[in-house]
């Protein structure tokens, strides 16, 4: 027999716990959106060093990560006899890095 003061508690319950399950399906889909961002960013820039590397201009080697990564910002330079490319991009509340250097052949 159910007592007369439990009646609604199963809806109550589930009204409690709804917004952390949907907090947490908003976070991991974060991640995963991140962690894919991440990856592309990671292989936009060692495209671009390599691009950087062969003697394609810097521009080039910019609008290639830009073309992966919509919003990305660029940064190249030369360390010895490697060029380096830089880049980050905003994902919603955090931004993601990567970095790539090739061996300068182009010069």
């Amino acid at each position: 027999m159910r007592a007369i003061g439990d009646r609604g508690s199963a809806t109550a319950e589930f009204a409690v716990a709804m917004p952390a399950v949907v907090i947490v399906l908003a976070l991991g889909a974060g991640a995963l959106a991140a962690g894919g961002t991440a990856v592309r960013l990671q292989d936009a820039t060692a495209d671009a060093a390599r691009l950087v590397a062969r003697g394609e201009s810097h521009a080039r080697a910019a609008d290639a990560v830009t073309a992966a990564v919509s919003g990305a910002s660029t940064s190249i330079a030369r360390r010895g006899d490697l060029v380096c490319v830089e880049a980050s991009a905003g994902v919603h509340l955090t931004v993601v890095r990567a970095s790539s250097c090739a061996l300068d052949g182009g010069r």
